[in-house]
């Protein structure tokens, strides 16, 4: 394909997924009033599988989603893009870098779905989100969170902050892990265009992801975990391993 044609191509998929961001922002002003909890989550699934389709990225789920019920969803990170993937294949309130508040049009997205900010750098932050994830865990919700902290190439599945899995531990509930990799829909083989490290700018990961060919990213939900006596660090080691034999 000619680079003039892989650019329009890129084009066409970029102002359609701007337009189903716009779409969804809509509907959180107009619709998401008039929905039940019930309601809201199987939008924002349906809006979250359409989002993909429109940037040509094939989403297949390995294994079986947790039960209904209160439960940490824990997830390697590597692009803005894994918020999407997993809202397609388990609607959950995520726990997300207060940067992404910011963001045009995707922080009053995240906003109206729930998402709870935490400042990284800042200990005291850190220790009031957990809290309000330990009473929203209580309350019967499905949280996710990205405890390595910041993004990766893929390659391997940084080291887990330990803090986040308190809120399972006071909450009582079990802790669900959860593998992301992103690969050439063709070749199968690993992709880093929709990873988003370093230096990179969300417009320019978002231009690289709408020029590569079709891509597929690939969900694999391990068996969800109690406690059993485990502290915070522990837990995290453990649940970090069970990331890393899924994504093999």
């Amino acid at each position: 394909m000619t680079r003039v044609l892989v650019q329009l191509r890129a084009t066409g998929r970029l102002v359609r997924a701007l337009a189903h961001l716009v779409n969804g922002w809509l509907t959180l002003l107009i619709v998401f009033p008039r929905l039940t909890p019930e309601g809201k989550n199987e939008r924002i699934r349906v809006w979250a599988v359409d989002a993909l389709a429109h940037l040509a990225i094939e989403l297949v789920v390995i294994g079986k989603a947790p039960p209904p019920g209160p439960a940490l969803l824990v997830a390697n990170h590597l692009s803005w893009l894994d918020i999407v993937v997993m809202l397609a294949a388990q609607p959950a309130r995520f726990v997300a870098k207060s940067d992404i508040a910011h963001w045009p049009l995707v922080g009053r997205l995240a906003r109206g779905g729930g998402t709870l900010f935490i400042q990284r750098e800042s200990r005291r932050d850190a220790q009031r989100v957990v809290h309000h994830m330990a009473e929203s865990l209580k309350a019967g919700d499905r949280l996710a969170v990205f405890p390595e902290g910041t993004t990766s190439d893929g390659a391997d599945v940084l080291p887990f902050h330990a803090n986040l899995f308190q809120a399972a531990i006071s909450a009582d509930v079990p802790v669900v892990p959860v593998a992301l990799r992103f690969e050439d829909a063709v070749s199968g083989q690993r992709s880093s265009a929709a990873c988003y490290v370093d230096d990179d700018t969300l417009h320019g990961s978002l231009w690289r992801t709408v020029s590569a060919p079709a891509l597929r990213v690939v969900l694999v939900f391990g068996e969800p975990q109690a406690a059993q006596g485990r502290d915070r660090r522990t837990w995290a080691g453990d649940v970090r391993n069970a990331v890393q034999r899924l994504r093999e």
